[in-house]
């Protein structure tokens, strides 16, 4: 007989085995457990006929029609199970905990596999998400200009043991216009290679779980929104009620970073500047143009850093100043290690 977990202990479990969505591929594209397989009992047009059957004609006439489409795909579902499974263990979940998941950990178990099952399903999952943005915990935000290498130093800490929540990352974005600029990261899916906000939303309170509340986590100080994606409120609001640790960078510094760091083409870069016209202003935006044309990259990041220097003040400054210091850029990686001992 299957396993029942709570969303917690299905998370735990789903460290060791691997997770099986089996709800139709447009639910899981909307949003899913981070690194689970799609394995959909129904597709997306099969799934909205066996509901409209269930509405119009009952529970009896769908379950038969869903019959006559998973039957044909049983083969493939048990073969694909066999194939993933550790140690003989596989995970599976729907949207709800009812049949689709029920269904297909039968099947799974017919084939001799150990399958575990989250109660509550996909739903369940997303109220653990959601509870985990409103727990209490210990943030240490960096901060600093954009360029001021805060992903390196990121990269640094977790390399280092710290715990460390990379936001960009997660959002497939470097917060600002020039976000899409380097192509170099995987794409994460949505919208010009965002994710879904679901998706972010469970990317992060996957990242977020079982840290225990005390132990510190570093975050990037961000805006509400990295490209389009939203941070969800309650954990955002922690973000700006905690320290913030702010990297000093010199200009010249920071324009080299960014100008090595973002390869994109001048097309590319071309829609970026345009995209930020209203902020960047007329006067701005054609000395831009003109630097761009000229293939002087650097002196386009100057003139975009005016503007994205100016709102990053404003937005320190609407801090309360007590929770604001400010760290040498060139050891910063160590200054926090110190501050976390």
């Amino acid at each position: 007989m299957a396993i029942q977990l709570t969303a917690d202990k299905f998370l735990e479990a789903a460290r060791s085995m691997p997770v099986f969505d089996v709800r139709s591929e447009g639910e899981f594209a909307a949003g899913h457990v981070p690194g689970a397989f799609s394995l959909p009992l129904f597709n997306n047009a099969e799934r909205a006929e066996v509901g409209t059957l269930y509405k119009q004609q009952g529970r009896q006439q769908a379950i038969l029609k869903g019959l006559e489409y998973a039957g044909a795909r049983m083969h493939l579902l048990a073969a694909t199970a066999l194939e993933k499974a550790q140690d003989g263990k596989v995970a599976v979940h729907c949207w709800r905990g009812g049949m689709r998941s029920a269904s297909v950990a039968w099947l799974m178990e017919r084939v001799g596999l150990s399958v575990s099952v989250l109660t509550g399903g996909y739903k369940a999952f997303r109220r653990l998400m959601r509870d985990e943005f409103v727990r209490q915990r210990r943030l240490i935000i960096l901060g600093g200009k954009t360029g001021s290498q805060k992903t390196r130093i990121l990269t640094e800490l977790a390399a280092r043991g710290v715990e460390v929540i990379d936001l960009e990352h997660m959002a497939n974005h470097r917060g600002s216009a020039f976000g899409y600029m380097d192509a170099s990261g995987p794409a994460l899916g949505g919208i010009e290679g965002q994710p879904t906000q679901e998706q972010f939303e469970n990317a992060l309170g996957s990242a977020l779980w079982g840290i225990p509340a005390d132990r510190p986590v570093i975050v990037e100080d961000e805006s509400r929104l990295i490209g389009r994606m939203h941070i969800p409120d309650a954990f955002w609001k922690q973000m700006r009620s905690n320290r913030v640790y702010v990297l000093e960078w010199p200009l010249e510094t920071r324009v080299a970073f960014l100008t090595e760091q973002y390869q994109a083409d001048t097309e590319v870069i071309r829609n970026n500047l345009q995209s930020i016209k209203k902020r960047l202003g007329d006067e701005r935006t054609k000395r831009a143009f003109e630097a761009l044309e000229a293939g002087d990259r650097a002196e386009v990041c100057r003139i975009v850093l005016d503007y994205y220097d100016r709102a990053y003040a404003y937005g320190l400054s609407q801090r309360s100043q007590e929770l604001i210091s400010y760290l040498p850029g060139e050891n910063a990686t160590e200054a926090i290690l110190s501050l976390l001992s």
